[in-house]
């Protein structure tokens, strides 16, 4: 038995794409003139996102506006995201289908509705580690008043559902450094380990520009995309991603293809190789 030779077909499967989007597909004005993008000049800028008091904050170039929009028409396209529900919501572009939220501990549907199984999942994983994340907590919320440290401390926070009730549990704990000091936040992960008892066994670190997370090994968008790949995707259609973040990578090698900006951190790994 011989394969048939390819034919071009007009009936087009939509292939899904599953974005990171921070620094893969805008950024703030600050890295926009660190990476020195072409086509984002003030006048080919489009705002993607705003902060708390809704001022513009991230951007687009023209190119990656392009490519959003090429995306959008041609894809489904799946969020893949360390934002929480809050954050995305100062997101201000149009997404109509699943969303990894919150480095993978949430993922909502078509209709914003919390996935089921994946919240009682979740809520199984993280329930036994809130007193650690706690300890955890109140460590860097003592550390951070100190005038001296320059960190800036936030514990993300989400109503877990483990199939009887809601319970609002401490998901990840985010740290940055104020003066943007990325070597400060460095040097802070190397500590990480000895501030409590077990600490590797239950968490792992991650550092990218100014932003440094203490994340439960069950929150990985690996293991959300994962989920979705295995119960709610169809296996005939392709799929491909995109990120910039060496947390990125294990979420991307699960599809057919994947990619990179032409920088950042994943690219910046890459290059040095």
């Amino acid at each position: 038995m011989t394969s048939p030779f390819f034919q071009p077909s007009s009936n087009i499967i939509k292939p899904y794409t599953l974005m990171d989007l921070d620094d893969t597909l805008f950024q703030t004005q600050r890295k926009i003139d660190a990476w020195d993008l072409p086509t984002a000049e003030p006048k080919n800028l489009v705002c993607a996102t705003v902060n708390k008091q809704g001022e513009p904050l991230s951007f687009m170039s023209q190119r990656q506006a392009a490519f959003f929009n090429w995306l959008l028409a041609s894809t489904e396209l799946i969020v893949v995201t360390a934002r929480d529900r809050q954050e995305i919501k100062r997101v201000k572009l149009p997404f109509d289908s699943w969303q990894v939220l919150t480095h993978g501990a949430i993922i909502l549907d078509k209709d914003d509705a919390l996935q089921a199984q994946w919240q009682q999942r979740m809520h199984s994983k993280l329930a036994p580690l809130q007193d650690k994340l706690q300890q955890l907590s109140q460590l860097f919320a003592n550390y951070s008043k100190n005038d001296s440290s320059h960190l800036v401390f936030t514990p993300h926070i989400d109503s877990f559902n483990d199939g009887t009730a809601n319970e609002q549990l401490t998901i990840y704990l985010a740290i940055k450094h104020a003066q943007k000091n990325h070597q400060a936040l460095v040097e802070l992960a190397k500590k990480l380990p000895t501030l409590i008892r077990g600490f590797e066994e239950d968490f792992y670190v991650h550092v990218n520009a100014n932003n440094l997370a203490i994340l439960p090994h069950a929150v990985h968008k690996h293991h959300a995309v994962q989920f979705l790949l295995d119960h709610h995707l169809d296996i005939q259609r392709p799929s491909f991603g995109f990120g910039d973040s060496l947390a990125d990578l294990p979420f991307l090698q699960l599809l057919d293809w994947y990619g990179m900006p032409n920088h950042g951190q994943l690219h910046d790994s890459f290059s040095s190789q």
